[in-house]
């Protein structure tokens, strides 16, 4: 009998002679295929006996019109894409966890790539809603995985063998640093001032003798700052400095920012 390749009609149905991934068999494919190397000048090996051909994985089962026999087949168990979801931004807020994985293909008899299974999941961190102490508590947990240029904290995990549990565990990962960043420990409220990593000046001496020297000679009554004049810059003003570190910028805004609170520039205007 002649090869099957040879009797093959021009318009036959080829998802049904093919219609799965499966090694190369030459008298099935009707192509003058190639491969492997050639000596000297002759042309490379035809495709009957060809290892080469046999061992890399092909993807003669996804032709056009199969991929397109595909999705017609699968339209059916889809939905429409909502219609609120038409902007980046709008996916981003409804859909703000992010996961990044990777495939890869290579000509050899393995499918396994270590690499694949490293799983990173990125989420802004405004949109986990946090307080002030929650933020900056998760911040330090984090460390270098934030990014404060963007935003963004990443987590990424690759300890696991399949890339499953890899997803399983930096999914764990999140919802872990997002409670214990909410949760307050006994020692938190015992902290004094020269203790807090960072420096509040809601809660400093800094914002109790503004108040006090505001209701001078009156005894202090309410101990909001509102009403005090250039008050939120005072206060924007002191915490930069000692936040930051001194600088001549830093140095230049408290020293303005001191003359307003305390209306020294209407003194100086009068000289």
């Amino acid at each position: 009998l002649p090869p099957k390749e040879e009797v093959m009609s021009t318009d036959q149905n080829w998802q049904a002679i093919w219609p799965t991934a499966r090694t190369f068999h030459p008298s099935t494919v009707p192509l003058p295929v190639r491969q492997g190397y050639k000596h000297n000048k002759n042309p490379h090996p035809n495709k009957y006996g060809n290892a080469e051909l046999m061992k890399i994985p092909n993807f003669l089962h996804l032709t056009p019109p199969a991929v397109k026999a595909h999705c017609k087949a699968i339209q059916k168990f889809c939905t429409k894409w909502p219609e609120e979801l038409d902007t980046d931004e709008a996916c981003e807020q409804h859909f703000p966890v992010e996961i990044i994985t990777s495939d890869y293909c290579y000509s050899s008899p393995t499918i396994r790539e270590p690499l694949a299974r490293i799983v990173s999941l990125r989420v802004r961190l405004s949109s986990l809603c946090l307080d002030a102490h929650a933020k900056d508590k998760i911040l330090r947990l984090v460390g270098e995985k934030y990014n404060p240029e963007t935003g963004i904290v990443t987590i990424t995990a690759d300890k696991c063998p399949t890339r499953k549990q890899n997803l399983d565990y930096v999914n764990y990962l999140l919802t872990a640093l997002f409670h214990i960043s909410h949760r307050i420990e006994p020692w938190e409220s015992e902290k004094s001032e020269a203790d807090m990593e960072y420096y509040d000046w809601d809660k400093s001496k800094s914002r109790t003798n503004l108040v006090t020297v505001y209701s001078w000679p009156n005894p202090e009554v309410n101990a909001n700052y509102d009403d005090i004049p250039h008050a939120q810059e005072y206060k924007i003003a002191v915490s930069e400095l000692i936040n930051n570190g001194e600088d001549d910028v830093s140095i230049k805004k408290y020293k303005e920012a001191v003359k307003n609170v305390l209306n020294l520039n209407y003194i100086d205007n009068e000289k």
